[in-house]
C-alpha cells in the first residue's frame, strides 16, 4: 500500500500554508512552519518562493491538485483514479472529487474526531481496529457511502488508546454529515457532505482544468 513517508512540514512549506497534517502540534510554536515559513530546497529563501513570481494557469492547477492530494494523504495514481469516479458520476465533478476523497474511511474517522490527523486514523484502520456494517477492515481507502455504520472492533475497546479515546474525542468537533455516537464508540454515515463542510481552501476547479487539459 503505497503513501508517502517523508517529512509532512516540508508539504506544508512547499505549498506555502499550513495543511495542518500533524494534528494538534501544527497549532504550536513547535510546528516547523512557523519556525521555517519559506519553500524548502537550497533556493527555498530566495528562489521566489510561495507565489512571489508570477505563476502560470498550469503552476496553480497543478499546486491545487498537489495540495488535495497532500491533505488526504494519497499518491498521484490513486488520486487519478478517484477523479475517474467522480468524472462518471452525475453533478459537478469538482464537488464529487470531494465528496469522494471525504468518504475515505481514514477521513471519516478523522472527521468524526477519533484522531487526531488522518495520519493517525490511517494507522488506526490499518490495525484493524474498525469494523464497517459488522465487517472488520484495514483498508483506509474503503469508499464508505450514506448509511453505512463505523463501529471500534470489541476487542480494541479495551486498549489504552480506546480507553482515553472517548475523552479526547468530546472536546473534537464532529463533522455534521456524521452521527458519532461515543457511548458505543460508533459513527454513522448520514449524508454526503456539502461543500461549505469540506475544506474551504482547496480549489476543485483548478484540480479537474489540471485533469481535463
Amino acid at each position: 500500500m503505497a503513501r508517502y513517508l517523508g517529512p509532512v512540514c516540508r508539504l506544508c512549506r512547499r505549498e506555502g500554508e499550513k495543511l495542518f497534517l500533524k494534528g494538534q502540534r501544527c497549532f504550536t510554536p513547535k510546528c516547523a512552519f512557523e519556525r521555517r515559513a519559506f519553500a524548502p530546497g537550497q533556493h527555498g529563501k530566495t528562489g521566489g518562493s510561495h507565489g512571489q513570481q508570477r505563476e502560470s494557469d498550469y503552476g496553480r492547477q497543478l499546486r491545487a491538485k498537489q495540495k488535495a492530494r497532500r491533505v488526504y494523504g494519497v499518491l498521484e495514481r490513486q488520486f487519478r483514479r478517484y477523479f475517474g469516479v467522480a468524472l462518471g458520476r452525475r453533478g459537478l465533478t469538482g464537488l464529487n472529487l470531494l465528496q469522494t476523497m471525504e468518504l475515505r474511511l481514514d477521513n471519516v474517522v478523522y472527521r468524526a474526531g477519533l484522531a487526531d490527523n488522518r495520519t493517525g486514523a490511517r494507522q488506526m484502520v490499518t490495525h484493524g481496529h474498525f469494523l464497517v456494517n459488522g465487517i472488520r477492515t484495514d483498508v483506509p481507502s474503503m469508499l464508505l457511502k450514506p448509511g453505512d455504520q463505523v463501529t471500534v472492533r470489541e476487542g480494541s475497546k479495551s486498549t489504552t488508546l480506546f480507553r482515553e479515546l472517548r475523552d479526547y474525542s468530546e472536546k473534537r468537533n464532529c463533522a455534521l454529515w456524521l452521527d458519532r455516537d461515543l457511548t458505543s464508540l460508533s459513527l454513522r454515515v448520514s449524508r454526503l457532505p456539502e461543500r461549505a463542510e469540506i475544506d474551504g481552501n482547496l480549489n476543485e476547479q483548478l484540480i479537474v482544468e489540471y485533469y481535463s487539459r
